[in-house]
């Protein structure tokens, strides 16, 4: 494969400006010089070859519990994991130069948008387990895990919204982390 199927499919959307819905999977294929059962074969769908980072951030909250030091609370991990990120250029940050033409693709399109949302519930889900698995002291999982990706999701947002914006990427993670600070801060005096 010359190319990454992820690759092809975010150089196929952008580079033809019609959008995700528009672009087909055979398109993409060919982008990176496979067949499109090829393509079905690491993806089972099409927003999947977009939207590439939900296992990533499933493995990501879910390591984050599991491998946290002997008797750390679970947000202290989270926290770190979350302000972290950005320090390592990782897109699941929402601080980056190149992010803000990935979330118009994003936000123009309805299946990305409802594949993202099917995502964070993914993510949500595994944490919760996580939780239940490894942290007997928390005393009610769901809602710990429910209320840690719902917080980070606001501060994830509201920084891509002011990126796409045109605000500079200096200022916006400055506030960013700070954000992420005082969600964890109102997160650990509820549990």
């Amino acid at each position: 494969m010359t190319r990454s199927l992820p690759h092809a499919c975010h150089g196929a959307v952008t580079r033809r400006k019609r959008g995700f819905d528009q672009v087909t999977v055979a398109e993409v294929a060919r982008a990176a010089e496979v067949s499109a059962m090829t393509v079905f074969n690491y993806f089972p769908r099409k927003e999947d070859l977009f939207l590439d980072r939900i296992p990533e951030a499933v493995e990501m909250f879910e390591g984050a519990v599991r491998h946290r030091a002997p008797g750390e609370p679970p947000l202290t991990a989270l926290r770190r994991l979350v302000l972290q990120l950005p320090d390592q250029g990782r897109p699941l940050s929402a601080v980056g130069a190149d992010f803000p033409t990935f979330w118009q693709v994003v936000v123009d399109s309805p299946a990305l948008r409802a594949r993202a949302r099917e995502g964070v519930e993914e993510v949500e889900s595994a944490l919760a387990q996580t939780l239940r698995e490894t942290a007997p002291e928390v005393p009610d999982p769901d809602l710990l895990a429910a209320l840690t990706i719902a917080a980070y999701r606001s501060v994830y947002m509201s920084t891509a919204r002011r990126l796409m914006e045109g605000e500079r990427v200096e200022a916006v993670a400055e506030e960013h982390r700070a954000r992420v600070g005082a969600a964890f801060d109102a997160l650990e005096r509820m549990f």
